[in-house]
C-alpha cells in the first residue's frame, strides 16, 4: 500500500523566525536566474585570478633576473619522485621508468639504432680515399665476391684446422692396424693426449699424467738450467729436448715460456751424453757451488786488502804533521821514546787476519778488518 511507505518531509528553504510562515518553493524561472548569476560570478572570478597570476609572474620575472629558474617553471611534467596514482594511471606505457636501483640496467633496441662509427669517416663513406683504405698487405683480405658471414665462417674453420680442435681433432687409432695404433706408454690406453704426442713426442693419457706427476710434470727453462745444469744450446735443440711454448703469465710482453717434460730432461741429464748418473750431477753441482764460494771469498779479500791500503794512506795523511811539525813516525824528542817501524803486512793462515811486525822490537799487531 502506498500509504504504508515512509515519506520524507519537504526540505526547509531557510530558518523560520518565530511567528513567520515557511517560504514556498522556488519557481523554475528563479532557479534559472540563480544559475546564470552563479556562472557569471565564476567567470569573473577566474578572469581576475588569471590577471593576478600574470601580474605576479611579470613582477617575479623582473625581480629575479639572473636567478636560476625552478624545475616547475620550466616544465609541466610531474616529477618521477611524486607518487601520484592518478598521474601514473594516465601516464603512457613508454614513459614508465625503472626503479632507482635498476637505472643502470638499460635495454636498447638495436634494430632502431644507427651505427655512426663514432663520428669518424670509414672506407665505406669514401671508398676512393687512399688514406682511409690503408691495409696490412701481410694480413689476409676478404675476397670481394664473398659476404662477411661467409668470410667469418672460413676464418673460423681455418683456426679450428690449425689448432686441430672441434671437428678437426684427431680421432682414436682403434680402427687402424695393430702396428699403427698409438697407445699410452703407461697403461696402454688408446685415449692419448694428441698435443703431447705431436709436440713433446710422448704418448700418454690424461689419467696417467695425473697419476705420475714425478715423471710427467713440466719444467721451465730456468728450472732445467739450475737443477740439471743444462745449457741454452741443449735446451733450444728441439730434436734433443722437445718443448711446449706458452704465453708468459708474469707479463704478456715477455718471451714465451719453454716447458720441458721432466722424465725427458732427466733421461738426457743422467745419460752418458751429459753427466752419466744422478751422483755425478750432484758432484758437479757441489763443485760449482764450492767454486762460486771460492770466487766470492777471493773477491771479498781483494776488496778488503784494497780497503786496508786506502785506510793506511788516509791515516798517514792525517798524521803527517805532528805536534812539533815533524813527519809521522819521527822521534819528536820526547826522552828518546821508541817509535815502531812496522814491516810488511802478512796474513795469518790460521785466523786469516793480517799481522804487522815492528822491525826494531819485533812487536806484532793485528790489522783489524773494516
Amino acid at each position: 500500500m502506498a500509504s504504508d511507505r515512509p515519506s520524507t518531509p519537504p526540505p526547509q528553504t531557510g530558518a523560520n523566525k518565530p511567528g513567520e510562515l515557511p517560504r514556498g518553493p522556488l519557481t523554475p524561472e528563479q532557479l534559472r536566474r540563480i544559475e546564470i548569476n552563479r556562472m557569471k560570478a565564476k567567470a569573473i572570478r577566474e578572469q581576475r585570478d588569471a590577471e593576478a597570476a600574470a601580474a605576479a609572474a611579470a613582477r617575479a620575472q623582473q625581480s629575479t633576473k639572473g636567478v636560476k629558474r625552478t624545475y616547475s617553471s620550466m616544465t609541466s611534467e610531474t616529477p618521477a619522485t611524486v607518487r601520484d596514482a592518478a598521474a601514473a594511471a594516465n601516464r603512457p606505457l613508454d614513459a614508465i621508468r625503472p626503479a632507482r636501483n635498476f637505472t643502470k640496467f638499460v635495454d636498447y633496441d638495436f634494430s632502431k639504432m644507427t651505427d655512426t662509427k663514432g663520428g669518424f669517416l670509414t672506407a665505406e663513406d669514401d671508398p676512393h680515399n687512399r688514406a682511409l683504405n690503408v691495409r696490412d698487405e701481410k694480413a689476409e683480405q676478404k675476397p670481394p665476391n664473398m659476404t662477411q658471414k661467409e668470410w667469418e665462417r672460413q676464418q673460423l674453420l681455418k683456426s679450428l684446422r690449425r689448432d686441430r680442435a672441434g671437428p678437426f681433432e684427431p680421432g682414436l687409432s682403434v680402427l687402424d692396424d695393430k702396428e699403427k695404433q698409438k697407445s699410452c706408454r703407461e697403461c696402454g690406453s688408446l685415449e692419448i693426449d694428441w698435443k703431447w704426442e705431436e709436440e713433446l713426442q710422448c704418448r700418454i693419457c690424461h689419467a696417467c699424467k695425473e697419476k705420475f706427476p714425478e715423471k710427467y710434470s713440466l719444467l721451465t727453462k730456468t728450472e732445467a738450467k739450475e737443477d740439471y745444469l743444462l745449457t741454452d744450446p741443449e735446451l733450444r735443440d728441439e730434436e734433443l729436448l722437445p718443448h711446449l711454448e706458452r704465453p708468459n703469465p708474469h707479463k704478456s710482453t715477455w718471451n714465451n715460456m719453454m716447458l720441458y717434460l721432466r722424465y725427458q730432461v732427466e733421461e738426457y741429464a743422467f745419460s752418458e751424453k751429459k753427466w752419466g748418473s744422478p751422483e755425478a750431477l750432484d758432484a758437479e753441482f757441489e763443485r760449482r757451488e764450492n767454486e762460486k764460494k771460492r770466487r766470492r771469498e777471493a773477491k771479498f779479500k781483494s776488496k778488503l786488502q784494497d780497503l786496508k791500503k786506502r785506510t793506511r794512506v788516509d791515516a798517514y795523511r792525517r798524521n803527517r804533521l805532528g805536534a812539533a811539525g815533524g813527519q809521522f813516525g819521527d822521534d819528536l824528542g820526547n826522552g828518546g821514546r821508541h817509535v815502531h817501524q812496522w814491516g810488511r803486512l802478512v796474513e795469518n793462515p790460521e785466523t786469516g787476519i793480517g799481522v804487522k811486525t815492528c822491525v826494531d822490537c819485533g812487536m806484532e799487531v793485528e790489522e783489524l778488518e773494516f
